[in-house]
């Protein structure tokens, strides 16, 4: 029977001893690399915290005690050690399976859900606090890792803990990269702690702790070694101990014993500290350790190769690759183009630009509100920026957006992939909030292409534009069009009519361009029913004189989007014809209001939320034949 497979209970792994610890974490790393090879998922990561996760759940007694995962990515292990190793952790990311990240609505051992980087330390500190306010025991845990401590909320969050919490214990896990290699003068003072010579410093009361429990002496002896010749060098743990957390560290992530020596003695102490451990990302896996970027977070993959599953030759190209090759176009031939990204430049596609023109590049790590704000300062100046930035984690500069690009009307250019779904990944990361949130903002242009020839027409003309603009395109494939060889500059605000229509009107924005195609062939084929179609191109500004002869015209307009429907382009479209006194139905067709969980696919998600192709069709027919209905029932007046 497999060690695994006698884990009921977070308890149970108190009872084994070290030998089967060590094939324990054999068998949880094996099932992570097979689950992510079928699924995809952050193996790296997950395989870089096994040690460290058996000796949190050894140490203390999770669930009473609060455990957070910064962005919570790595909390595979966590799941596997709490009762979710069956049927719902081998469907992980998938649909009907368990999240790729913790939830509080999957577990009541998981304190605290997650999915963006730069969370845990605050939340901790509230628990912590809530803990001291009400007199409870609990410990609170906040595992970060070291891109964690790039963001901006971490930072805030460090400097409240002197007067916030009595006890905290915070857990560096330093594996030197977020997605991609850190970046920045934390990864580097990170460094200097590990390899100076005068690290693992220890004072009294550790020592005195140490020398009471089995293997404390081994440590000691080390801590001396390393200490020769030291007297009188600064102490390297002063950023942490100035934030008011003491600093115990380095310490071997992969090593057991050390790693429960040093929790015990945590778990004792009576102020916030904070364990500095060394792990190495993609452990136990080759692949993963050769290629972490790739492993932090992958598609489904051949586990003796590590090579991703193949794809079809004819395969078209991704949307991210598009925007990645036609900004190294533009840019070459104006140095003043700047690509700036938080700790995406693979994601977003600018790897190669990145490459080929270094000096136009910027990598900023974690930190979304810096990435805008860096921005505003280089268009003030009359260069020409572009934030690649995923519209989930643009969410977080919201402020710079509207105080700083949008109110002083700064020409940036802002390109959000994953706009739309991001079906594995679920609510935290899909892109469906970026209209309703970006449209109220004044001095805006929100853009959505309807392949990827018009996405270069909408970089180009963005990249012309006096004021800031909005990029927003899906994860994924492409649509398989050719992309011309000299770009559009499009109108502001001016939609395009693909087909002509009689009886309705689909005014369709982004990915359900082609849908809204298809489905009007489809009407007139089976329904007999003339459909015009509208690629409404902006999402602001609308075309207004256009909408307006439509509305007039159309005893029925339908707005389609992938995007949330409250606040979102079918609400612009409602806005405009309340303004011009018009009653024309509307039926709007988006994300209904809830969050979305994840998925195997976004066929999936759709057809759970009423937006597959049949149920937007039932949808579309449902109010057009109420509506005409309703016109054959009114009462005729005769005079």
């Amino acid at each position: 029977m497999a060690q695994l497979d006698t884990i009921v209970h977070p308890n149970d792994i108190k009872k084994l001893s070290y030998e089967e610890l060590e094939v324990l974490a054999a068998e949880l790393r094996q099932k992570v690399i097979q689950v992510t090879a079928q699924n995809g998922g952050h193996t790296g990561p997950n395989l870089g915290v096994v040690e460290l996760t058996l000796a949190l759940h050894r140490i203390f007694d999770i669930g009473h005690d609060r455990l957070l995962m910064d962005t919570s990515h790595q909390g595979y292990i966590h799941k596997l050690l709490t009762g979710r190793s069956g049927d719902g952790f081998d469907k992980l990311r998938s649909t009907g399976g368990f999240s790729g990240f913790l939830s509080r609505d999957e577990s009541s051992y998981d304190a605290y859900g997650a999915g963006h980087a730069g969370t845990a330390l605050s939340a901790a500190l509230g628990m912590a606090a809530a803990r001291d306010l009400r007199g409870s025991d609990e410990h609170v845990i906040a595992l970060i890792g070291d891109a964690g401590f790039t963001c901006g909320i971490t930072m805030e969050a460090l400097n409240n803990i002197s007067h916030s919490a009595k006890r905290l214990i915070v857990i560096l896990n330093d594996n030197k990269w977020s997605i991609s290699k850190n970046v920045g003068a934390f990864a580097q003072y990170l460094n200097e702690l590990i390899t100076m010579p005068f690290y693992n410093r220890l004072d009294k009361e550790l020592k005195s702790f140490l020398n009471r429990i089995p293997g404390g002496d081994a440590i000691i002896r080390l801590a001396k070694r390393t200490k020769r010749g030291t007297k009188g060098l600064v102490v390297p743990s002063s950023l942490f101990e100035t934030y008011g957390l003491r600093y115990l560290g380095p310490i071997d992530g992969h090593n057991l014993h050390e790693l429960e020596q040093y929790l015990t003695f945590a778990k004792n102490a009576d102020r916030p500290l904070i364990l500095h451990v060394i792990t190495q990302k993609g452990k136990g896996y080759a692949e993963a350790i050769q290629n972490p970027e790739k492993f932090h977070g992958t598609g489904a993959f051949d586990v003796k190769t590590g090579k991703t599953n193949p794809i079809k030759k004819d395969a078209t190209p991704r949307y991210q690759d598009v925007f990645g090759q036609a900004l190294v176009r533009f840019a070459q031939a104006d140095p003043k183009v700047i690509a700036i990204t938080g700790a995406m430049p693979s994601g977003t596609g600018l790897n190669v630009f990145a490459s080929e023109l270094p000096k136009q590049f910027f990598d900023v790590g974690i930190a979304e509100e810096h990435a805008v704000l860096f921005a505003a300062g280089l268009s003030s100046q009359g260069f020409r920026p572009v934030c690649a930035i995923y519209s989930t984690f643009l969410q977080r500069a919201y402020d710079p957006i509207i105080h700083d690009v949008c109110l002083q009307n700064l020409p940036v250019l802002f390109c959000m992939d994953r706009a739309g779904l991001s079906p594995n990944d679920g609510p935290t990361h899909h892109g469906l909030f970026d209209i309703a949130y970006l449209r109220p903002i004044p001095n805006t242009v929100i853009m959505a292409p309807k392949d990827e020839d018009e996405l270069v027409d909408m970089i180009y003309t963005g990249l012309h534009h006096s004021g800031p603009a909005f990029i927003r395109y899906p994860r994924g494939a492409a649509v398989g069009v050719a992309i011309k060889e000299n770009p559009e500059k499009l109108e502001i605000g001016k939609a395009e009519v693909l087909r002509p229509g009689v009886d309705l009107v689909l005014w369709a924005l982004g990915i359900f361009v082609n849908e809204s195609l298809a489905l009007a062939e489809h009407l007139e084929r089976e329904e007999g029913l003339s459909v015009g179609v509208v690629n409404a191109r902006f999402a602001k500004p609308i075309d207004v004189d256009l909408l307006l002869e439509h509305a007039r015209n159309f005893p029925l307009i339908v707005t389609l989007e992938d995007g949330v429907e409250k606040g979102g382009f079918g609400t612009a479209v409602l806005e405009e014809l309340q303004k011009a006194q018009l009653n024309t139905p509307i039926e709007r067709i988006g994300w209904p209001d809830k969050f979305i969980s994840h998925g195997s696919n976004a066929d999936d998600l759709r057809t759970l939320n009423g937006l597959s192709s049949c149920g937007i069709e039932r949808k579309v027919l449902k109010r057009y034949h109420r509506i005409i209905e309703g016109q054959r029932l009114a009462p005729t007046f005769h005079l």
